[in-house]
């Protein structure tokens, strides 16, 4: 007789494993299901965590070649790319290991395989030999998360046309790199292979880059990024890349508003143009399970889809494909299954790109205020002025802060700077309590440190910023 389950889940990347782990925790007899070898889903091994380890290698390296002589450091670097690539590998088996941790201690059943939702409460497992396993469960969540979007026309090889899995596994730095997508995922991988020795030219389909981002925020990161190097071609799409004789590729640009097209060469083409639900083979509509636009599965604002006992979180669904939402979403969902009041706040989400500088954001911006008739102050402090970032000698960038005209409610935090991916938490945190700027201002900050440029900036939305 099959065993039954309180909970499924399928899929343990971060939003699964989570789920998985606090429906245990409270009380459930939980099983995952996860299609890849090990778990942790496309972040722990082909998403956030490699990509965070490139990023942070290659930083490390620019400083010893550029910055370390002019603190009195005097070294000559030389890149060893093959144990660069070791050094990223140890630190995803290390996050994917300690999730098979916490799944064997939670007392979580693990199955690898695909898997399939043969109807409300009954789940299939095909392993790669073609074997099936049947289960039976009370609920279903699905959190398969997201794939790599692909350009109409170009093949990805992953060699040579690579998405943002095979930039991650190139054994040689090209000479030139096209990118094409001016998003997070872009503009991130571009960094890496422009600070080991590309050339780094970025492609855009609309004429900025970081769409939905702060208008500021976006225009000064971009001339912080020519300055380092990248360039830019915003207002063209890619129509074409052919092989050339170099062993690279020549890529047909043109204006996305019409006009005469040009090539231009490159060694790798990264193609960045964001990312699709991944719901293939789990038998949705077979399930009778509704999607929406996107191809994103439909749920109710429990995260239930319109079958009874199954639900999703995560990438399937609507909102910002991020790891920590999945996550949210995942307890959310769990306490929710629980019998608990689960619950996510959709309006303090952070997001960050993890370049150098950093990008962090959290709520509304200047536009969507402006759009939605919402009257806002706005308090603005340069890192320049900020005595952490200066002896550091890191001083690009800002840090912003939104709030409402009548209650002085922060309504949004966006910051360019040296470790803002940290700084950003602080936000989120008092715009998740209603705080208002003077609450923010109000607050004592160690000194020295970059987190006086948040308080400066919530102090300049009333007009008293000190040190500017």
């Amino acid at each position: 007789m099959a065993e039954q389950y309180d909970l499924i889940v399928i899929g343990t990347g971060p939003g699964g494993y989570v789920c998985a782990i606090r429906a245990a925790q409270l009380g459930q007899k939980v099983a995952v299901v996860e299609k890849r070898a090990q778990h942790g889903g496309t972040c722990l091994n082909v998403g956030c965590i490699p990509s965070k380890a490139l990023l942070h290698a290659s930083e490390l390296y620019e400083e010893a070649g550029h910055k370390f002589a002019g603190m009195g450091i005097n070294v000559s670097p030389s890149l060893d790319l093959a144990q660069m690539q070791t050094y990223k590998a140890e630190g995803i088996k290390g996050n994917v290991d300690g999730v098979a941790f916490l799944l064997k201690k939670n007392k979580i059943d693990t199955f690898h395989g695909l898997g399939r939702i043969d109807g409300a409460g009954q789940v299939s497992v095909i392993a790669d030999g073609g074997e099936t396993t049947s289960l039976t469960t009370k609920n279903i969540v699905i959190a398969t998360g997201s794939d790599v979007a692909h350009l109409p026309g170009i093949e990805i090889d992953e060699k040579t046309v690579v998405s943002s899995t095979g930039a991650l596994e190139l054994d040689v730095v090209p000479a030139k790199m096209l990118v094409i997508g001016a998003g997070v995922i872009g503009l991130e991988l571009g960094s890496v292979w422009r600070r080991l020795g590309a050339k780094v030219h970025v492609v855009e389909f609309l004429d900025r880059i970081l769409p939905g981002m702060d208008a500021d925020v976006a225009k000064q990161f971009q001339r912080i990024l020519k300055k380092q190097g990248m360039s830019f071609q915003l207002g063209t799409k890619v129509t074409g890349v052919a092989a050339n004789a170099s062993g690279g590729h020549s890529v047909t640009v043109e204006p996305a508003a019409g006009g005469d097209a040009k090539t231009v060469d490159a060694d790798v083409v990264l193609v960045c143009i964001g990312r699709t639900p991944y719901t293939e083979g789990l038998g949705l509509e077979a399930a009778g399970v509704e999607m929406e636009g996107r191809g994103l599965i439909k749920v109710d604002a429990h995260f239930q889809t319109n079958v009874p006992g199954i639900y999703a979180i995560g990438d399937v669904i609507r909102g910002p494909m991020l790891a920590h939402k999945a996550e949210d979403e995942g307890v959310a969902v769990a306490e929710i299954l629980s019998g608990q009041a689960g619950h996510v706040n959709y309006d303090v989400i952070p997001g960050v790109i993890y370049t150098a500088p950093e990008v962090a954001t959290v709520g509304k911006t200047e536009e969507e205020l402006k759009e939605a008739g919402i009257a806002y102050t706005v308090g603005k402090f340069p890192f320049l002025a900020n005595g952490r970032a200066k002896v550091n000698k890191a001083t690009d960038g800002f840090v912003k802060v939104l709030a409402d005209a009548t209650t002085d409610r922060i309504l949004g935090v966006h910051m360019i700077g040296p470790h803002v991916g940290e700084l950003i938490a602080e936000a989120a945190v008092i715009m998740e309590f209603g705080g208002s700027a003077e609450d923010l201002a109000r607050t004592c900050h160690a000194h020295p440190t970059l987190a006086e440029a948040v308080k400066e900036a919530a102090m300049a939305v009333a007009g008293r910023a000190v040190h500017m």
